[in-house]
């Protein structure tokens, strides 16, 4: 692993613990050059996934974009980070599992937006604003409706 302080690349693991119930392993390093002390994060990777653009381009998959597009939806939002990590773990693993190594840019939204819709409603409406390109008023209405009628669907009238 190159050191990011100085470059180069004789480092030393200090030490070495599982996060995110054993799915990724966190690794204290230091340079053996510098002496400098940094942490990386080490996770199973299934396949190389392509993504394909709405444009027909095709892009490697970006997980950090992944978890930045998210974050940004969840802006302000009382969600654990720890929630998040998972939710976005989940979304690569289905993703992965699929078993194809190209996979268009909508689907991934659409994935996105259910884990959003299960994890937070304010995030799953501002994600689905920008996924869908929102121009009016009424798009969020539409979105708000589908919502509202999960909640009414949920609700069990009481009978006498």
């Amino acid at each position: 692993m190159r050191c990011p302080s100085c470059n180069s690349l004789d480092t030393q693991v200090k030490d070495s613990r599982p996060t995110e119930d054993s799915a990724v392993i966190r690794r204290r390093r230091v340079c053996v050059a510098c002496n400098f002390r940094f942490t990386t994060f080490e996770r199973v990777q299934l396949r190389e996934l392509t993504v394909i653009k709405r444009n027909g381009r095709r892009v490697p998959f970006d997980r950090d974009k992944l978890v930045r597009s998210v974050q940004i939806s969840l802006r302000k939002r009382p969600v654990e980070p720890e929630r998040v990590e998972k939710m976005v773990s989940a979304i690569v693993r289905e993703l992965e599992s699929a078993g194809e190594a190209e996979v268009s840019s909508e689907a991934i939204g659409e994935i996105v937006m259910e884990h959003l819709r299960a994890l937070d409603d304010v995030a799953y409406v501002r994600f689905a604003s920008v996924y869908r390109n929102f121009r009016e008023a009424k798009d969020f209405e539409a979105v708000l409706g589908e919502l509202s009628g999960e909640d009414e669907a949920r609700i069990v009238p009481i009978r006498k």
